[in-house]
């Protein structure tokens, strides 16, 4: 009976987060965004399955009533769930043009700039399924290698075996390097019209400098009430708690 209650109440939670999606899209078309924002916000509520298509249609709403850092936040939550999506990104860059901080980002150069951009090709979920799908194919070359009796096949075999296997430690050590990446990347919207960021974990401490709505920052240490961040031009200091919000939350 709990089971049947449990399923019942999944399939209406489903059902429930389908028809407000549609809903909001709906209100969207329409030019009520901000009608539109609020059905996709009590998804997020109420839905604990978020795809990066609702947060890229939040962000639509709240980019075109012009709330800053709502738009840019949900367009870095939905990068998130759908890493490189064009269009994201391209709707990203337009609400990056609203912001009053122009922060220079420091461009990796030379070799780790290279594995970088390479294991960056797929996050981590996808190179486990591909490190998976790899050693399964050494499975059968080796299946191939041992029961052949020729030898060209014999060392055909082989040496799809060896590939593979290099392969395989390339896929692993890729995802273990975007899973590190993912981990220890905290960015950040500041989300305050004005806060100040300070040399010290206090209000005490001297404002090193400002940052504005929208601002993207990245999340070193936490200390109370407070953040360590660095800035992508390498800056860094303390800034309230309050006035930013983490993306992966």
């Amino acid at each position: 009976m709990k089971n049947i209650l449990y399923l019942f109440l999944l399939i209406s939670q489903v059902f429930f987060a389908q028809t407000s999606f549609e809903k909001g899209n709906a209100l969207y078309q329409k030019g009520q965004y901000k009608q539109a924002a609020e059905e996709y916000e009590n998804i997020i509520k109420e839905d604990k399955q978020h795809s990066a298509e609702l947060y890229f249609n939040l962000a639509n709403c709240y980019y075109k009533l012009n709330q800053v850092a709502p738009s840019i936040y949900n367009y870095e939550k939905a990068l998130v769930l759908k890493p490189n999506d064009a269009e994201t990104l391209n709707n990203l860059k337009f609400a990056k043009k609203l912001t009053i901080d122009e922060i220079k980002e420091v461009p990796k150069v030379g070799f780790e700039k290279l594995i970088q951009n390479f294991t960056s090709i797929f996050d981590y979920n996808m190179w486990a399924k591909i490190a998976v799908a790899i050693a399964f194919l050494f499975l059968l070359s080796f299946i191939g290698y041992y029961f052949s009796e020729l030898t060209l096949t014999k060392r055909i075999y082989f040496i799809g075996m060896f590939i593979l296997l290099v392969a395989l430690v390339v896929s692993v050590t890729a995802g273990i390097s975007e899973k590190s990446n993912y981990e220890n990347d905290r960015p950040a919207i500041v989300f305050a019209e004005m806060s100040e960021v300070r040399s010290e974990p206090q209000k005490a401490g001297s404002a090193i400098f400002l940052l504005h709505e929208g601002a993207k920052v990245y999340v070193i240490e936490t200390l109370g009430t407070w953040k360590k961040i660095e800035l992508t031009d390498g800056t860094e200091g303390w800034i309230d708690s309050t006035t930013i919000r983490e993306v992966k939350q």
